[in-house]
């Protein structure tokens, strides 16, 4: 299909296409028998409710930040870019390094994707699908060519592990995946973003500015700010509910139905939920990409984990169709259906190896660049002290700037 352009001529149209991808979790293990010596709860008690067996824990030098990182740099070895082909970088994440800078401006500098935009996205466990379809919107728009689109969550951070209702559930994780336009068919084919916020007190973390709390109730029914609150059996119902209906519009709108599906890839949050959307659907349960007994819930980070080890036990094929499908705290839920392409293998470059080499390279000049400009304004603020005059004549940050 040919769509005019800006100048009256025409252009090819354009598809967003998943080139690469990664993943990273902490090393440290949580297992539900360590959780035994926390609060009142057993191994059988979760396994049974949640099909969760363990979690991964963040260490002391883990963030969210620095786990959305190792992801990022993973999936641009998949897709062979380098960070200065990247146009936009959107972090998905409930739990931000700050409330600002954002985490994918963090991100942006770290890589050295000098040429990005980045934002962060709060959609809680839906966001990264709603940040694969922001990106993928702007590819289609002709507005960027690549973008990097990561789910990133350090959920121990916010948890009250006196509640054994939320704190046996999340863990920890990141996951990445690229997007490059191609005239190619295929890609990112449809989406479903829905949002009902009148279920915001279901499931949230209350901070700074937060309403609640000037409500008298609201701490002495146990919450605490700066940490998860949920009504699980609310949030379940709502789960069920909106997953197979927001799938089945996400394949209307495609042009599909369930039967060309090859693989659904699920938000991670409990065995009972991806068993009742099942049969909801009226498919197999063995369609649905399961990993959540090993990560628990990683809220955003769910999706695309799962997505890479779905990529690594070669579970899908060129030209598939599967479904990326998420729910979460707004109450908000997102569905989309891709076509899973060849798009890399046709269009990878040669040197891969090289390549790699080369944008190791550049992560280690973009790390010894920020210590030095780090270092050259505490030395000009402290020769401001000792000698003003001299400290402004000292541009040392200036020339840092310009390797």
């Amino acid at each position: 299909m040919v769509l005019p352009n800006s100048e009256g001529t025409s252009a090819p149209r354009l598809y967003a296409h998943i080139v690469g991808w990664g993943m990273a979790v902490p090393e440290k293990i949580l297992r539900n028998q360590d959780l035994e010596a926390i609060v009142e709860t057993s191994d059988e008690w979760i396994r049974t409710r949640t099909g969760i067996r363990e979690r991964r824990i963040a260490g002391e030098r883990e963030s969210t930040a620095s786990l959305g990182l190792k992801a990022a740099r993973k999936a641009l070895d998949v897709a062979d870019l380098f960070p200065s082909e990247i146009d936009l970088i959107i972090v998905a994440t409930s739990t931000p390094e700050n409330i600002f800078p954002s985490t994918a401006s963090l991100i942006q500098n770290w890589l050295g994707a000098s040429r990005a935009g980045a934002f962060d996205l709060s959609a809680a466990c839906s966001g990264f699908v709603y940040g694969v379809d922001m990106a993928a919107q702007a590819i289609r728009s002709g507005s960027i060519k690549a973008a990097l689109v990561i789910g990133a969550e350090t959920m121990s951070r916010v948890l009250d592990w006196q509640d054994r209702g939320t704190c046996i559930l999340f863990g920890d994780g990141a996951g990445a995946v690229v997007l490059k336009s191609s005239t190619v068919e295929g890609g990112v084919l449809s989406s479903v973003l829905r949002s009902d916020g009148s279920g915001g007190d279901l499931l949230g973390i209350p901070t700074v500015g937060s309403e609640d709390l000037d409500n008298p109730d609201f701490f002495t029914n146990g919450h605490k700010m700066h940490k998860m609150y949920m009504n699980g059996g609310e949030v379940f119902k709502f789960a069920t509910r909106v997953i197979g209906e927001s799938i089945e519009e996400a394949l209307v709108k495609a042009g599909l139905t369930i039967e060309d599906l090859s693989l659904i890839v699920p938000h991670q949050a409990n065995q009972r939920i991806i068993q009742a959307a099942a049969r909801a659907l009226k498919v197999d349960v063995d369609i649905f990409v399961v990993n959540l007994d090993r990560y628990g819930n990683t809220s955003a980070a769910s999706i695309p984990i799962a997505l890479c080890e779905a990529v690594q036990a070669d579970r899908m094929r060129p030209n598939d169709y599967i479904a990326f499908t998420g729910f979460g705290g707004g109450l908000t839920w997102a569905s989309m259906i891709v076509q899973w392409t060849d798009l890399k293998s046709a269009e990878t470059r040669t040197g891969v190896l090289s390549n790699q080499r080369r944008r190791q390279i550049s992560y280690w000049v973009v790390r010894w660049r920020s210590q030095l400009r780090r270092l050259s304004k505490s030395l000009n603020q402290f020769l401001q002290r000792i000698n003003p005059r001299r400290g402004r004549i000292m541009r040392l940050r200036d020339k840092v700037d310009q390797l």
